[in-house]
């Protein structure tokens, strides 16, 4: 890098900055903060979700994927997420966006207290939110390897600089700062991943080298569209993890769809991403298939970066930099936001009567120190990922992550749709905790004693399987529908005019006794 690749770099931190300034005037409440006051446009809330499921793992983690077998990171990765969010945008994207708007709440953890139960909620809550800050680490980690690799940053530096910039601009705008921001993101990317592109195909000869140079030695299986561990049991595992991670199961792509002003407009929301996730990856994907033609590298994760630099002028090298930056940043503060409202609104209140009678400042005070306090948390972490215990980064994202989604988003996701009314509390709660015992016997004990250890397909796939049939059988075995349980669905699944006579059947705030059902309901004062 030189002193106009640094330029670059240190305007678009500045422009991230100032754009979570500007965003703090429209921030006024907690409703504000974590769901846009239900006031984003849909195409807005489209680009952010589409935006906010990307890192800077997949120019690390992915790229090794990649430069190693070829296609299937394309075909094993957006592929499937691209079909689970078109599914979700139909399923789940609506329903959380009237969870948002008639049951009058802030996170998408917080209506499990009255379709389920308080103990329920908060199982999810906590395991949600210490899996999060190991996931966040790992993002932090994978960009600050991309800084190390340009500029010779140490990995805890590049992790404080990066951390720092996403806190001022999430912390003060919230939700909105952080659409925003992904927005500018997405226009940088485009230009970045384009200008990349044609730079290897000039490289490599032309337009026509997209389907010319796949017979080359060095590509030899890489046009295989599985290959690898990545096989057909890994990909519909993770097409059915996918479902329901990108759909909210980790909640900051919930809020997307909260913060929509209609069910309709979430839809439209999810359609739009799952385009983006269908096209654009496979542009940012060709350098990485085709670089064994261009570089050879002992270490598979750097080898995007080392291409990068061979191969594009300063100034354009700065803007695909701030490209790597601009994914991790948009996931990152998403998470964050998503942590602070769980946290705020569902496990706070649970702990303490003073949180229940937060009024609006105290509010987002509380919302904006708990944001910094996850990111310093998930910074702290992010200096470990590549010990021992947890792995390298892309073992952190792939097994760790995707292996524990499962048993935390499935009773928060199946609990919207009304074919689940039967199943309650105790379906919740042993669908989440078989659930993590399965991950963590099939990960290290089983693991240990099975010679060549558990394949990875099974290592991700069978806590989801364990959780999703437990789920669904001890609801059929043990119904625990009631009244009002079934009224919180029906208001969530009515369509605009329907349902909206259910609300009489939820207990009022003023009319119930137990703590949990009095946060439902606190919000509507802040709207």
């Amino acid at each position: 890098m030189n002193s106009l690749d640094w330029a670059v770099l240190i305007g678009y931190f500045g422009v991230m900055v100032a754009i979570g300034v500007w965003s703090h005037k429209r921030v006024d409440n907690v409703s504000d903060f974590f769901t846009a006051g239900g006031k984003m446009p849909w195409w807005l809330s489209g680009i952010s979700h589409h935006m906010s499921g990307y890192s800077a793992v997949m120019f690390t983690g992915y790229a090794a994927i990649a430069y190693t077998y070829g296609v299937t990171s394309y075909v094993t990765w957006s592929f499937p997420i691209a079909i689970g969010i078109a599914i979700g945008a139909k399923l789940f994207a609506p329903r959380l966006n009237r969870v948002r708007s008639r049951l009058h709440v802030a996170s998408p953890l917080e209506y499990l207290k009255n379709r389920y139960n308080l103990p329920t909620q908060q199982a999810l809550a906590w395991s949600g939110v210490l899996l999060k800050i190991v996931d966040v680490g790992a993002k932090w980690a994978a960009i600050a390897t991309l800084l190390s690799v340009f500029t010779g940053v140490s990995l805890n530096m590049g992790i404080l600089i990066t951390g720092a910039v996403t806190a001022v601009y999430c912390t003060v705008g919230g939700l909105w700062a952080d659409a925003l921001t992904e927005l500018g993101q997405f226009v940088i990317q485009f230009v970045a991943g384009i200008a990349m592109l044609v730079a290897v195909m000039a490289e490599l000869g032309g337009f026509s080298s997209l389907w010319t140079v796949w017979d080359e030695p060095e590509l030899k299986g890489h046009a295989e569209p599985l290959a690898g561990p990545y096989m057909m049991v890994f990909l519909i595992a993770y097409l059915f993890i996918k479902t329901f991670e990108y759909n909210g199961g980790m909640w900051n792509q919930a809020q997307r769809y909260m913060a929509t002003d209609s069910a309709k407009s979430a839809q439209r929301s999810g359609v739009l991403s799952a385009v983006l996730w269908l096209v654009w990856p496979a542009v940012l994907f060709f350098p990485m298939w085709v670089a064994p033609l261009l570089i050879e590298t002992d270490v598979p994760a750097d080898s995007y970066a080392l291409m990068a630099e061979q191969l594009l002028p300063h100034g354009l090298l700065g803007l695909v930099i701030v490209g790597f930056f601009s994914h991790t940043m948009a996931m990152c503060s998403s998470d964050a936001n998503a942590i602070a409202a769980v946290v705020t609104r569902d496990i706070m209140p649970a702990l303490s009567r003073k949180a229940r009678e937060w009024d609006t400042r105290l509010g987002l005070l509380a919302a904006r120190w708990t944001t910094l306090l996850f990111l310093g948390l998930s910074m702290a972490i992010a200096t470990q990922v590549n010990s021992p215990f947890f792995g390298d980064i892309i073992t952190v994202v792939i097994k760790w992550v995707a292996g524990l989604m499962g048993p935390i988003a499935i009773p928060l996701m199946l609990g919207l749709l009304p074919w689940f009314r039967k199943s309650g509390p105790t379906a919740a709660l042993l669908s989440w905790g078989v659930g993590l015992l399965t991950f963590w016997l099939v990960n290290y004990p089983i693991h240990w004693n099975v010679e060549g250890g558990v394949p990875l397909q099974y290592q991700i796939s069978v806590p989801l399987a364990v959780s999703l049939v437990l789920y669904i059988v001890v609801g059929w075995i043990k119904p625990e529908d009631t009244p009002e349980r079934d009224a919180v669905l029906a208001k969530i699944n009515g369509d605009d005019e329907d349902g909206l006579g259910a609300a009489r059947l939820i207990p009022s705030p003023a009319a119930a006794g137990d703590a949990d059902v009095k946060v439902l309901g606190r919000e509507g004062a802040d709207s």
